[in-house]
């Protein structure tokens, strides 16, 4: 490793948006160098190589010079989740360099600052959110509390009792209806922060790799949380 400021970039495809960000330290000590985030019709596989060799290009930047290659582990879109762990995969490989991975629900609560409890929720489809519950640690950095799931909206609603911040876009399908059943319980994050960015998975990844948390070439897999459409349906064939 080339300094104390590691060097890492970032993708990120678990939702519409193809993130990806060249950072340079950790969440405390850390330096944004590049970003870019496209939000469109276009599929990830068509933009995501062209992005990152953009990004690299801007930044006069070359993949020997990068310390760590990070992805945003999901849940989200399974295609997009795909796209992702397989191109940086791929670019591991070839360059040898560490394969680093956090839950884009980490990166989205991340971004958020207040003492109130933070609720990271994704879009799930079939009426579902992906989510996952935060709080501040000493330092004011936002660590995950329990595990991520998926539930319908309904029962996440059932199991808040305090004033909460959300943030992710999951209140992009399921806004109004948090507000009409939460009230003053609900404080909503900033339009701009429901869109993953590849910035907060490169400075959560930072600190993976100073400890030593590489995932393994062959068995890195996306966080999918639930069964795909396929998946379930090889089960129905089984029963």
């Amino acid at each position: 490793m080339s300094s104390e400021r590691p060097l890492i970039l970032a993708v990120d495809t678990a939702t519409s948006c193809t993130s990806v960000a060249l950072t340079a330290g950790d969440i405390l000590g850390g330096e944004l160098l590049a970003s870019l985030t496209l939000n469109s019709k276009v599929t990830h596989s068509r933009r995501l190589l062209s992005a990152l060799d953009w990004l690299l290009l801007e930044s006069d930047v070359s993949l020997t010079d990068v310390d760590g290659l990070a992805v945003g582990l999901g849940p989200g879109s399974f295609t997009g989740l795909r796209i992702s762990m397989a191109t940086v995969k791929g670019l591991a490989m070839a360059t040898g360099k560490p394969l680093l991975g956090v839950s884009t629900l980490d990166a989205l609560a991340l971004r958020c600052t207040g003492a109130e409890p933070v609720c990271a929720l994704l879009d799930a489809r079939k009426k579902e959110v992906y989510t996952a519950w935060y709080g501040q640690d000493e330092q004011g950095v936002q660590r995950r509390k329990g595990r991520i799931r998926a539930l319908a909206p309904e029962r996440l609603v059932e199991e808040i009792k305090e004033p909460v911040l959300m943030v992710g876009d999951g209140l992009l399908a399921y806004g109004p209806f948090f507000q009409e059943r939460m009230g003053r319980l609900l404080a909503m994050a900033p339009l701009p922060l429901n869109y993953p960015s590849a910035a907060s998975i490169g400075f959560l990844c930072c600190e993976r790799l100073l400890r030593g948390e590489i995932m393994d070439l062959d068995s890195a897999v996306p966080l999918y949380v639930r069964a795909s459409d396929a998946e379930l349906s090889l089960i129905r064939k089984g029963q």
